[in-house]
């Protein structure tokens, strides 16, 4: 790890690692490495107490890159490494990177275990709809009709919905963003304040295998008219505020209505509660085109985290008792094995 400067005069200079960063150029990943950099200086995080853990994948060389502690995993298994750190260091500041193909294919049982358990974390997962590192397979998340070698007519597959699948996991924080979006390290932010297992989805341009698959909502400029950012306490409105999202009452579904001369209240346009789960799983699932793409904080309701449980049920147990192993080995019926007397001996 490089040395560091004071906490109070870190800049993002002071997070970038002395590595190459090597993908592809035009990769929406240097917007999120970016991002995740300017983020650590808001913060004023301590890189000797951050860790980015990664498995495989395009997303997953992302540690290197990072002027702090990092570990480059194993194929979808990054939760676990995860876990066991924040275990062995609860003061540690554990941020998960994953992707499309690693978090939610090899690693899905990983990471809905990571989710579920609701182990204090940051798992950003990049989701680009295609296996980049690999050559441009289909993904778990590729729409019906992609285009790969390994989906040469076209992909049947019913894709794979990330913040569903969270929120089916049990998470507490369920968020989206995207590569080159100015209000990604706000979303971030949110994460990091979250006490639990934070998800946030990024959408990523595979400016190779996948390029501008997104471009309808996640791009600089031009498409705020599909975007639905979300912030609490505020009503869901969209495309310059002439339209909003209210809910049908017959049906209990979300539907687009006009706002006209600002009056939201007089459309029905809800106001965003990031507590409701019941709306948080209908606005991660609106089909897009049909309904603008729900972004920023879609879900946020803590609960304790895995390991305040965990390590405050061992300390229970360890109240009025010594650590002993001597007494421990010795406990119960033992056996001691000598040339002149091999059978069991009670109370040894």
């Amino acid at each position: 790890m490089n040395d560091m400067t004071p906490l109070a005069k870190l800049t993002v200079k002071d997070w970038e690692s002395d590595q190459e960063v090597r993908w592809c150029p035009g990769c929406g990943d240097y917007a999120i490495l970016k991002a995740v950099q300017r983020t650590m200086v808001d913060l004023g995080s301590d890189p000797a107490k951050t860790v980015f853990v990664s498995g495989i994948g395009c997303s997953s060389r992302f540690p290197y890159y990072m002027a702090s502690y990092g570990f480059h995993t194993i194929h979808g298994r990054a939760p676990a490494f995860a876990t066991g750190i924040k275990l062995a260091n609860p003061e540690l500041d554990v941020w998960l990177v994953t992707g499309d193909g690693d978090g939610m294919s090899i690693g899905g049982n990983h990471t809905m275990h990571v989710i579920r358990r609701n182990l204090n974390c940051q798992i950003m997962l990049f989701n680009n709809e295609i296996y980049g590192l690999t050559k441009g397979q289909y993904s778990p998340t590729s729409r019906v009709g992609t285009n790969s070698p390994t989906s040469p007519l076209g992909s049947v597959d019913r894709p794979a919905s990330p913040c569903a699948f969270a929120l089916g996991a049990g998470g507490r924080f369920v968020a989206r963003g995207f590569d080159v979006s100015k209000e990604l390290s706000g979303v971030l932010k949110a994460a990091h304040a979250h006490q639990g297992a934070a998800f946030v989805e990024i959408f990523q341009n595979c400016i190779v295998y996948n390029k501008d698959r997104f471009e309808e909502f996640a791009v600089a400029k031009g498409a705020e008219a599909s975007q639905l950012w979300l912030q609490n306490g505020q009503p869901m409105l969209f495309d310059k505020n002439t339209k909003g999202i209210a809910l049908d009452t017959e049906k209990l579904v979300l539907k687009v209505v006009d706002v006209v001369d600002g009056n939201w209240q007089a459309a029905g346009v809800i106001v965003h509660d990031v507590t409701n789960r019941s709306v948080a799983h209908m606005l991660v699932e609106l089909p897009f085109g049909l309904f603008p793409m729900a972004l920023g904080v879609i879900y946020d309701d803590p609960q304790p985290s895995f390991e305040v449980a965990l390590l405050g049920q061992d300390a229970k147990a360890r109240e009025g008792k010594s650590a002993n192993l001597a007494k421990l080995l010795a406990k119960g019926q033992t056996w001691t094995v000598a040339p002149e007397d091999q059978g069991p001996l009670s109370g040894v």
